[in-house]
């Protein structure tokens, strides 16, 4: 594998920790995320399921974890199930985990075949009297297309409904929202890899250049310190593309005197970095840019300081609303008489800035969690605040990764440069 993966006692701590919130006489089962179709014979590279990973470290197809706490007999509370290999697997696809490198691995003693599996689940659900099934509860997730899981889901209860079902995502929200120290390392490490992509993009921006040649830039340095590529798609918008939040065709000319608005991140053994810098095409912002800039970097820098344990991200998001308005009138954009008389539902700097400030990040660049529970120390945070100005063809944001302190909160993106003074030396070259 590319990434260095963790020891084997982070995910033990893991299950021990999950293993804690079952109910009495309880069984959970987390199955891998399928190898999805394209079309024809295709497929998209495999992308595991953060929740299995989470608790056993492995990063293959097929994958089937059991935890049993209360079961008889030992070898059974917790179980791994993998693919069966054999020499035209290794032939055709390469290199498959066997079962005593699954439990190095995992931690895990007892791990089979996956083929073993419904023989041994029949044995262990006339054990039980709970069945914790994963779901995707994500506030923002779609579930259009139905996961291997959710097959399962279907299956089992139909074959089997008088057990009394759970629900997994809740329990596993909860343990994901706080990172152990590994966690952090590997977030910095996909945070470090990020700031090696950027670096390089500000030697490489001129005139003339398109966004993906850009993209391509950040894809290149990615890959070559060991991570799989970008954590998400890759936003490259220059122009007036910069106010577009969710652009994705990156296939434009970047002109002189415009912005480029990237929102970038690395992903590092299957944690992820989140990363927006604004710089101008030219090397050179404007007068206008600066004050837009220099707006967003103050909001962004006064929202730190606020986002501390015990404090309720609706909470957050008003007074960062407060600070980009107060902002926006500065620069001309809103008249104070006329923010004195708004509706407080709908704030007019809301023209502007439409999107939130913060969200959890880890596994998942939008991590589980609850977003209405008190943040808390340990938490992973981006900020984020930005102003975007359609009818001048400028949108500005920024964003670094913070890991949320009892004392203060740790900037892992504090070496990648952010200051406008800073950009415009780089870019000289």
């Amino acid at each position: 594998m590319r990434y260095q993966p963790l020891n084997n006692t982070f995910y033990k701590a893991n299950r021990s920790k999950l293993a804690k919130k079952l109910r009495p006489n309880s069984v959970a089962i987390l199955h891998a995320n399928d190898l999805m179709p394209t079309n024809a014979d295709g497929t998209m590279k495999f992308r595991q399921n953060n929740d299995l990973f989470y608790l056993s470290g492995i990063d293959q197809e097929e994958t089937i974890l059991l935890i049993c706490p209360d079961f008889p007999g030992e070898s059974m509370r917790e179980m791994l199930f993998v693919r069966e290999t054999n020499e035209q697997i290794v032939v055709w696809e390469g290199h498959k985990l066997s079962q005593s490198e699954a439990s190095v691995l995992s931690g895990i003693k007892s791990v089979r075949w996956t083929f073993e599996f419904d023989q041994v689940l029949q044995s262990i659900l006339s054990h039980v009297d709970h069945v914790y099934l994963n779901s995707n509860e994500h506030r923002g997730a779609a579930n259009e297309v139905e996961s291997r899981d959710a097959r399962f889901i279907k299956k089992l209860k139909e074959a089997c409904p008088l057990h009394r079902y759970e629900r997994l995502a809740p329990l596993m929200g909860e343990l994901r929202s706080i990172k152990a120290p590994d966690e952090i390392d590997q977030l910095q490490r996909a945070c470090d890899i990020t700031e090696k992509g950027f670096n390089r993009v500000l030697d490489f921006v001129k005139p003339g250049v398109k966004e993906y040649e850009i993209e391509a830039e950040y894809l290149h340095e990615f890959v070559r310190h060991g991570s799989r590529g970008f954590g998400y798609e890759p936003i490259v918008g220059s122009g007036p593309n910069s106010c577009v939040l969710h652009y994705l065709e990156n296939d434009q000319v970047c002109h002189s005197g415009d912005l480029i608005l990237m929102d970038v991140g690395a992903e590092y053994g299957n944690y992820n970095a989140d990363m927006t810098r604004t710089i101008p095409v030219n090397g050179r912002y404007t007068p206008r840019q600066r004050k837009v800039y220099d707006a967003v970097l103050r909001v962004m820098r006064a929202a730190e300081k606020m986002l501390r344990p015990g404090i309720l991200l609706q909470d957050y998001q008003k007074e960062v609303g407060k600070l980009v308005e107060a902002e926006l009138i500065g620069l001309g954009l809103l008249d104070k008489h006329d923010v004195r008389k708004q509706d407080p539902a709908k704030p007019h700097y809301r023209k502007y800035f439409m999107h939130g400030t913060s969200h959890p990040l880890g596994l998942d660049v939008h991590d589980v969690g609850s977003v209405y529970a008190p943040v808390k120390a340990g938490m992973v945070f981006t900020i984020e605040p930005g102003i975007y100005i359609r009818e001048e063809a400028i949108g500005v944001r920024l964003e670094n990764n913070y890991v949320i302190g009892e004392k203060g909160n740790t900037d892992l993106m504090k070496n990648i440069p952010i200051e406008a003074e800073e950009i415009e030396e780089l870019m000289k070259g």
